[in-house]
């Protein structure tokens, strides 16, 4: 999976679009969309069109890499150019044994092993601290152990997670006598929203249940760390219309609840695309404490499922429901499901992958869901 950064976030929505009309105008309801929308025995379309975005993703990426690709050659060169300047200067107050700059010090993000290279740094330096002698060694462990418990120090958000966004999952339970109102009321704001450059936020997507808890919408927001969260809560909610959207979203909805999440590092967010078919949430509680090892396990398998399945994404909540892990698919229909589902048991090491991570699951929950008419990615 490529990740989404790597290519222009665009908007199916204009300015003509009644999904982007002030939500206070609204002379009419749209209906909601339900899974009896979806047209059956579809795959062949959806397979066009996943082959399709895949091959113009991998471009885009194929480019991008190009450019930066290109930007640290011209970097590179630039600071050997200055460095032999100024050689003769520095050999004349140096001593001999003066370290010299690597090209990619000073680089920033731009170097591509800047992240591997701190955390060698931080591990040499571990070891020659006091207490890595052999006496120590009995009594904190071997180097495995120290290792891990290094892992664990790095925290959840640098050892698993890509670090760079957090995604808030949202769910919406609505009255079911006030589902079209609530699709009219949320379409027209959650787009204008999304829109405004000073949010701060994109929407990743929308989402009806129509299988699992009938009628409950689920939304997942995209912010740049939580910073752009807090900016993003303080500005939608200083909108002048906000609190009339919030007034009337109170009396539509039996409850709302939010988690705040990362993305795996192995699996970036998809781009906004517009493949067709229906989406399953799938939802797992892990027993407290099995983050790490669960997420081991499912990386090795990960690789053998994407070969017969369309993964949205994935994320581990860090406030909210903790302990919790989302994963969203995105299927033809149904009856596709069921076969690539069945398909993925004959890839090597899917099934290992499935021995080794349900001892560390509690609870596990799927819902079937199409996207709402403003989901970007549908």
């Amino acid at each position: 999976m490529f990740s989404r950064r790597a290519v222009t976030r665009v908007t199916t929505l204009t300015p003509s679009t009644p999904l982007a009309r002030p939500f206070s105008s609204a002379q009419w309801l749209q209906r909601a969309p339900a899974l009896s929308d979806i047209q059956p025995n579809n795959a062949a379309p959806f397979d066009q069109k996943q082959k399709e975005f895949r091959d113009n993703l991998s471009s885009e990426v194929k480019k991008q890499r190009e450019a930066e690709r290109s930007l640290r050659d011209t970097t590179r060169a630039k600071s050997s150019s200055t460095s032999s300047t100024s050689s003769s200067s520095r050999d004349a107050v140096a001593p001999d044994n003066a370290v010299t700059p690597q090209p990619d010090e000073g680089l920033g993000s731009l170097s591509t092993v800047t992240g591997e290279a701190a955390r060698q740094q931080d591990d040499a330096s571990s070891k020659k601290k006091p207490g890595s002698g052999r006496l120590s060694n009995l009594i904190y462990g071997t180097e495995e152990g120290r290792e891990m418990d290094r892992d664990i120090e790095r925290s959840f958000s640098q050892v698993l997670a890509r670090g760079k966004y957090v995604h808030s999952i949202v769910f919406h339970e609505v009255k079911p006598d006030k589902v079209d109102e609530y699709v009219d009321l949320v379409g027209g704001w959650y787009p204008r929203m999304a829109s405004m450059p000073e949010n701060k936020v994109h929407l990743v997507g929308s989402w009806r249940t129509e299988v699992g808890e009938c009628d409950t919408f689920v939304h997942i927001w995209e912010y740049q760390r939580y910073e752009g969260y807090h900016a993003s809560l303080h500005n939608i909610q200083h909108h002048p219309e906000f609190p009339e959207f919030d007034r009337k979203l109170k009396t539509l909805i039996h409850s709302k609840k939010t988690s705040l999440m990362q993305e795996f590092r192995f699996w970036p967010t998809t781009p906004p695309r517009q493949l067709g078919g229906v989406f399953e949430l799938r939802s797992y509680t892990l027993h407290p404490g099995n983050l790490l090892e669960w997420e081991t396990h499912w990386q090795k398998g990960l690789a053998a499922r994407r070969e017969v399945m369309e993964g949205v994404g994935a994320w581990f909540v860090q406030i909210g429901d903790l302990n919790m892990v989302h994963h969203l698919w995105q299927f033809a229909d149904l009856e596709e499901r069921r076969a690539r589902r069945e398909q993925s048991w004959s890839v090597p090491g899917w099934g290992e992958t499935v021995h080794k991570t349900v001892p560390l699951i509690q609870t596990m929950k799927s819902r079937i869901m199409v996207p709402m008419p403003w989901s970007p990615i549908a």
